[in-house]
């Protein structure tokens, strides 16, 4: 019978193999024998096994590369970090202004800021360059509105800190509040010459805002770097996972609990086999009294070192560089390219990749991230007559028809775009009055600011709606030209005219509109009044004939999506306004409850009011929208919208953006509320003793069938989910409990509380995630964080947040992948990311594409790497039974090493980098193939074990196929080459080629630069090896290159050849057979596509649903968005908004166009 060398003999005898001119193969005694001091090489003589280079060349290549790539990541995010703190503002130091770093801006300091300059710290208005210290802001980063935000400092700071020399020397003390996330709460005190004046959020400019319309500021830092409010909201930064690294991680434990095992068993192994064989072998001498079990003991560490290949310890570099290159593929990407503002897609990080493969929820902001926070005039009713279609100036409807010249109007803007030449011929016609009287009523009921700059007209409005309407006036003839306290001038088709502004009634939540009311130059008062429709309707004169002609045009425009307004106005007699004003006057210096006393005052005015019309505006989508939400729909990726916006206008956006549909039924905070306390009684009455034993019952919200949506408030979420805040007289009672046994009651509430709040939460993610569409409204930045966190904790779903502002931050941190869009919001939300693009269709591509992709790869990358590592080192398992336990390795020291590294590590990177199952076109055109990633089909526990169990059959075939065949060999030369080096070569041969064509029958994509990789590393494979076998490098490193004419004896022998090629067909064939039978019997969804392919080319171009109107059956109303604060109605009516300097107006024009008014009879 046939031995091999074992470890134990080589040890003790100290033979090697060497290969003799002659070409014949024979032993001899080495020239040197080996000492235990000659090892120093080996870091522990008695169990190594392996040459040191062995396992410190990969580590080493290994750690280096992983270094290098973070060093690049940190060095990335160091810069962007380093260019935002080294921004300038000017600072008083030494009693002037110097430019400082906003990294060197400390809490005291005096700043002052230029208009378009951000506020680098929250800071305390002192005074500014406009009347009465007013300073402009525009708020994008904090709430998401682009429109003008106003703030005004303290009457006395505005009379004294105006110059520098007086800001210099300021030496007041404020009192307030401790840091905190409430962008819209601020409370203080200061303390100046003696008298202390409150501080309140309106006289605060916050971190992240931008002046605007303001030339200098100056104010006071309050607080400053990680303690101002936008930074608080930020939430803290993650050091972000995907679920495959986890689960990597866990499989490499049980790797390294199987080679622990191993190790003990071949080490018993080893004990037994030196007490029956070792100990009686008289040539197996060493010199060494050790006993067999000591032995063993120094074999299960010498094991330890052979079989720590199956710890794959350059899988984590492969992985690294596989991300970092899909990562450039998405930065590469042209089809994500955003080329109106020269904005490429961006992976701002290489470690997320393949989780975009597995997205179950999408969190997006609305404003600036689904709409493009554009505001457009797209239609109007007046007198019941709809405006606003393909028409010419005769009325007939086109489908194609150029649009509306407006050239006459020398106010007009130039990008104004509409189509109905029929409106136009009224208003220059002149025929109904009651046009010109709609669009009058637009250029003069508004709270607008108006500047003049280069001749130009510019508009600054609370909300982006008024904007829109003010400037669809101006191009129709009805311009807004300018305002004094108490005037207003318009220009009316040309003509200019000022009237008298009596009163502002401005917007609040609850009034849902506004009304001016004017005294015409023929001295004539009257009360225009524009809002939402469910209040206009209200408060109408019985006898308005349109009123239902109004009523279906609103239902028409809400089926669009549009977002509608009623337009009214009334005649008011002289005596009646005078008795009306006294009561206002008195109401507006009401020094309790002013507000409510105006609101009162204000229903007695606006009644009795004649319907004109109703406007209807398209807050602009992005393009692409709901084509995206309907792709993500059949992903099965459920979509939530979280937005600060008012909860009418928030449902609009997801009519528009087809979230919602007519067939949707839509479940509000009250209905729900309900829902879930009777969930929760429920709940506690199963809680009894026997609940414990009883498994948890899922019983669903809602019948099966039907489509649902959840629309809520922030204050709704509040109370759902017991976020309340309690009182603070009440915390200090609970403070200090007196006895032992208070203090066990007190925790066990507490614990109860805790208990009923997690239930609660739960039960309301169990709700929500029955809906197909949720959109929480007025919601906080925090509120944002929280929802995300709920559905991470409770469903244990892979999430996405997407939004554009810094109001998103907290949410794109929260959630498992953050994604930030460079839109009109600044970059703050982009920075905090971890991929970002300038529109939110190119989610789809990152999702569908890029992320299905990237998780196809990383699994097939994993499955295969696991494979070959275990059918490379288990023949070291196999070859154990033969050489009496040794941990006598089956290879050359040096393939050990290089293996990893060249040989196999190219074919399987390509893999991981380019293998697609489906082209991009059929990956959008079928949604549907994402579903694997969700479920985690191509790599868990159980594909795991399947390349185990794969890795360790082939490590069989490929020992004991040529095991069996060296057993009886005679070469051409009557010598038998059945060695333990040619055994080895032969071995190491058919793994290489193994591996590598098995990678091939995984591979769905192929292009060139595989086949040269596969094909390369074996040509690489025989090259090295024949390079390492030469004699010339054998003479140069005797100790290293012992193989020393091995391969060139070996392989000349065609009997080897044969061997090494049954070993690979039986190896492959198998899988080969396998892979054609589950593709022709159980093909999967990307199976089917793939042989169909070429008829499924052409990609199927989306369609939009189409909204079937039925008269009178809308439920719902698109809303106005009126701003999320007061208007500048009460600038304008004190006068501090106007300027001192501002030339008076022109004489009022007597004679000009006539009055457009209508009388109804009562």
């Amino acid at each position: 019978m046939k031995w091999f060398p074992t470890a134990t003999t080589k040890q003790r005898m100290s033979w090697r193999t060497r290969a003799l001119p002659s070409n014949q193969n024979r032993t001899e005694p080495a020239e040197t024998p080996r000492k235990p001091g000659r090892r120093s090489k080996k870091a522990i003589p008695q169990i190594s096994t392996l040459a040191w280079y062995t396992t410190l060349v990969p580590l080493l290549l290994v750690l280096g590369i992983t270094a290098i790539k973070d060093l690049v990541d940190d060095v990335a995010r160091h810069k962007m970090d380093k260019e935002i703190n080294n921004r300038t503002c000017e600072v008083i130091k030494d009693g002037r202004f110097k430019v400082a770093k906003w990294k060197d801006i400390q809490v005291g300091d005096v700043i002052r800021l230029k208009k378009n300059d951000f506020v680098p710290a929250d800071i305390l208005l002192l005074s500014s360059s406009e009347p009465n210290s007013l300073c402009y802001v525009e708020t994008a980063e904090l709430d998401g509105e682009t429109n003008l935000k106003f703030k005004m400092a303290l009457e006395i700071t505005d009379q004294y800190l105006q110059r520098e020399d007086t800001l210099a020397t300021f030496d007041g003390f404020i009192e307030c509040e401790e840091p905190n996330n409430r962008l819209d709460k601020f409370t203080g005190t200061l303390f100046w010459r003696k008298t202390s004046f409150p501080l309140d959020a309106d006289k605060i400019l916050l971190r992240g805002c931008v002046i605007r319309n303001t030339d200098v500021a100056h104010g006071l830092v309050i607080f400053a770097g990680a303690d101002t409010k936008i930074m608080k909201n930020s939430g803290k930064t993650r050091f972000k996972r995907t679920k495959i690294d986890y689960l990597m991680n866990y499989m490499v434990y049980t790797i390294f609990v199987v080679l622990i095992l191993l190790s003990a068993g071949l080490a018993i192994g080893h004990a037994y086999w030196e007490a029956q064989v070792g100990n009686y072998s008289w040539y197996l001498y060493d010199g060494e009294n050790a006993t067999p079990s000591y032995r063993g003991f120094l074999n299960f560490w010498g094991y330890i070192i052979v079989l720590n290949t199956m710890v794959p310890i350059s899988l984590y570099v492969s992985v690294e560089i596989i991300r970092l290159g899909q990562s450039h593929f998405i930065n590469w990407d042209l089809q994500m390219y955003y080329a109106e503002k020269d904005t490429p897609a961006k992976a701002r990080t290489t470690t997320l990749n393949e989780q975009l493969g597995q997205i179950h929820y999408v969190f997006s902001d609305k404003t600036g991230t689904l709409t493009q926070n554009i505001m457009t005039f797209k239609k109007c009713c007046i007198n019941g007559q709809i405006y606003g279609d393909h028409r010419d100036a005769s009325q007939h409807s086109h489908s194609k028809i150029e649009q509306v010249d407006f050239s006459w109007n020398t106010f007009a803007d130039g990008k104004f775009v509409f189509h109905d030449h029929y409106l136009i011929e009224q208003i220059q016609s002149g025929k109904e009055p009651e046009v010109r009287q709609f669009f009058f009523l637009l250029a003069v009921c508004h709270t607008v600011m108006v500047e003049r700059t280069d001749g130009q007209l510019n508009y600054q409005a609370a909300s982006p709606d008024e904007g829109a309407l003010v400037n669809a006036a101006r191009n129709f003839g009805f311009t807004f030209l300018a305002r004094t306290q108490n005037t207003i001038t318009i220009s009316e088709l040309g003509t200019e005219r000022t009237y008298n502004v009596l009163a502002i009634l401005d917007f609040n939540s609850d009034r849902k509109r506004m009304s001016i009311i004017v005294r015409t130059p023929e001295g004539n008062i009257r009360l225009y009044c524009k809002g939402a429709d469910t209040v206009i309707y209200e408060r109408l004169h019985r006898m308005n004939p349109t009123k239902q002609e109004t009523q279906d045009a609103l239902d028409i425009f809400a089926s669009e999506t549009l977002r509608t307004l009623c337009l009214c106005y009334k005649e008011i007699e002289e005596k009646e306004f005078a008795e009306w004003n006294k009561k206002f006057t008195a109401a507006s210096v009401a020094s309790v409850n002013r507000d409510e006393a105006l609101d009162k005052v204000y229903e007695e005015i606006e009644k009795d009011l004649i319907l004109l019309g109703a406007t209807a505006i398209e807050d602009k989508l992005q393009d692409g929208v709901p084509e995206t939400i309907s792709k993500l729909a059949k992903a099965d990726i459920k979509i939530w919208v979280l937005t600060g916006d008012k909860k009418e206008t928030a449902e609009n956006i997801g009519f528009a953006c087809e979230l919602l549909t007519e067939e949707t039924t839509i479940c509000y905070g009250e209905d729900i509320s309900s829902l879930l306390h009777t969930r929760m009684e429920n709940q506690r009455n199963r809680g009894g003793v026997y609940a414990k034993f009883a498994p948890p019952v899922q019983e669903p919200f809602f019948p099966s069938g039907g489509n649902r949506a959840l629309i809520i408030t922030g204050s709704w979420l509040n109370e759902i989910l017991l976020e309340k805040k309690t009182k603070k007289s009440n915390i200090l009672k609970l403070k200090f409990p007196r006895t032992e046994e208070e203090r066990r009651m007190r925790t066990q509430s507490k614990r109860r509380l805790e208990a009923k709040k997690e239930q609660r939460q739960k039960n309301f993610v169990d709700l929500a995630c029955e809906c197909s569409a949720v959109i929480c409204c007025r919601v906080t930045p925090k509120q944002k964080a929280m929802v995300v966190d709920l559905v991470k904790r409770y469903k244990k779903a892979i999430t996405l947040a997407i939004g554009d502002g810094a109001n998103d931050v907290n949410m794109i941190k929260t959630a498992h992948i953050g994604v930030g869009i460079s839109g009109q919001e600044g970059m703050q939300a982009v920075m905090s990311s971890d991929y970002s693009f300038a529109q939110f269709r190119y989610l789809q591509r990152l999702l569908l594409v890029h992320g299905r992709w990237s998780y196809i790869r990383m699994c097939k990358f994993l499955r295969y790497f696991f494979y070959k590592n275990f059918a490379f080192t288990l023949v070291h398992f196999w070859y154990s039974f033969f050489n009496g336990y040794s941990a006598q390795t089956a290879y050359e020291d040096w393939f050990i090493t290089l293996y990893n590294v060249l040989y196999s590590s190219l074919p399987v990177l390509l893999m991981g980098l380019l293998d697609q199952d489906v082209s991009d076109k059929l990956s959008l055109r079928f949604p549907g193939l994402y579903v694997v990633g969700q479920r985690d089909l191509l790599f868990n526990y159980k594909r795991f074990f399947v390349s185990l169990l794969h890795g360790i059959l082939t490590s069989m075939v490929l020992f004991f196929i040529p095991l069996g065949a060296y057993l009886q060999t005679v070469g051409q030369d009557g010598e038998a080459p059945s060695d333990y080096q040619s055994f080895a070569v032969t071995v190491a041969t058919a793994l290489v080629i193994t591996v590598n064509f098995q990678i091939g029958l995984d591979t769905s994509y192929w292009t060139f630069v595989n086949a040269f990789s596969i094909f390369g590393s074996i040509a690489l494979y025989f090259g090295i090896m024949f390079d390492f076998h030469s004699a010339g490098i054998h003479v140069l490193f005797p100790s290293a290159f012992q193989f020393t004419g091995t391969a060139s004896n070996a392989l000349r022998q065609p009997y080897i050849w044969l061997t090494i090629i049954l070993t690979v067909a039986v190896c492959l064939l198998p899988v080969v057979a396998i892979r054609f039978l589950s593709m022709t019997i159980w093909p999967s969804e990307s199976d089917k596509i793939q042989k169909h392919r070429k008829r499924l080319k052409a990609e199927e171009q989306w369609k939009r649903r189409q909204n079937v109107f039925r008269r009178g059956a809308s439920s719902r109303r698109s809303a106005y968005a009126f701003s999320h604060q007061r208007g500048y109605a009460d600038l304008i009516s004190s006068g501090r908004s106007i300027r001192k300097k501002r030339a008076p107006l022109d004489a009022i024009i007597a004679d000009g166009t006539a009055e457009y008014r209508r009388t109804v009879e009562s």
